[in-house]
């Protein structure tokens, strides 16, 4: 492959890596879907390629919608049991964030949402909302009629919009809400942090260790409380596990405040926080070491923040 040929395929990769990791919620695997469509690139008869960065979204989306109706990755997908893979703020896997769409269609909170739709209508939603593609641009990409991709949109946009979704936070942000968190979460007065959540929040995790086989969920503020005053407190047991004190950092992850313990400099387990009427709708608890290897590389990369909090310290 020529120098010229290499550049195309590099000026787009980026864009193709964002397009892939909203379409699988897994930079894991919009990396390697990536890397096919490159080895597609290669094997191509470019002659006949007549707008590559065309030809290479088709390629992308089709790959990534292959790999979304594999049977393997219905059972790895399991609604209720898989959790999307975050991704710091800045990470250029995000992608396009200059509209409240662009930044809806990255957030965890839709991620999952989009696990309930079809893999034809996550395409449609995320080529349209996030990359602004017309809908007769769909539908030569997905091989559909323009209205069917109308229809799609329709119906994807009615389902996430009905979720109550809120975005727009920006790092300040993050940080004032992720204190108010901690704050009144190491308070020692569950009321202080049930005033934070809404009447209807919810939270979710994988487990310790990202261990448990299906999403744990903790409906109600006042056991979310309870369960975030749990994780906060310090015991023998934890203190013998960790073997070191850990430390809660703020930052923006897809689009959302978050909470990040970190366990040595490293991130051992973050808390994503969607937020609607400025309070805190839905906690993301996410533990697997594989969720999290994208994102931890990204913090060692970034200088070291001054800790919110010290885990494992009586409760004020």
């Amino acid at each position: 492959m020529d120098a010229a040929t290499m550049a195309c395929f590099e000026a787009s990769r980026n864009r193709l890596a964002s397009l892939a990791y909203r379409l699988l919620g897994s930079a894991a695997d919009a990396e390697d879907t990536v890397q096919d469509a490159f080895l597609r690139w290669q094997a191509a008869d470019r002659d006949y390629v007549e707008v590559p960065e065309a030809w290479l979204t088709k390629i992308v989306t089709n790959l990534a919608l292959d790999r979304l109706r594999s049977a393997q990755a219905r059972r790895e997908r399991a609604v209720g049991a898989w959790m999307p893979e975050p991704l710091l703020d800045g990470d250029p896997m995000l992608g396009p964030a200059e509209t409240v769409e662009q930044r809806e269609s990255v957030t965890v909170a839709v991620l999952l949402l989009m696990e309930r739709l079809s893999p034809v209508e996550r395409a449609v939603y995320v080529l349209r909302e996030a990359f602004s593609y017309t809908h007769a641009e769909i539908a030569e990409i997905l091989a559909i009629t323009e209205s069917a991709s109308q229809q799609h949109a329709h119906r994807a946009r009615r389902r996430i919009t009905a979720a109550g979704n809120s975005t727009g936070a920006d790092a300040a942000t993050a940080r004032r809400i992720v204190e108010a968190f901690v704050d009144a979460a190491a308070s020692g007065r569950t009321d202080h942090l049930v005033a934070l959540l809404t009447d209807d929040a919810i939270a979710y995790s994988d487990g310790a260790g990202g261990l448990a086989k299906k999403l744990i969920q903790i409906a109600t503020p006042q056991r979310i409380a309870a369960a975030v005053r749990a994780g906060l407190t310090a015991t023998p047991a934890k203190q013998r596990r960790t073997g070191a004190s850990p430390q809660i950092h703020a930052a923006l992850v897809n689009s959302s405040p978050a909470l990040l313990v970190t366990l040595d400099g490293r991130v051992a387990s973050i808390v994503v926080l969607q937020i609607r009427d400025d309070r805190i709708a839905a906690l993301y608890g996410i533990s697997a070491p594989s969720c999290l290897q994208r994102l931890a590389e990204g913090w060692q990369r970034r200088d070291p923040a001054v800790p919110l909090h010290e885990l494992w310290q009586e409760a004020r």
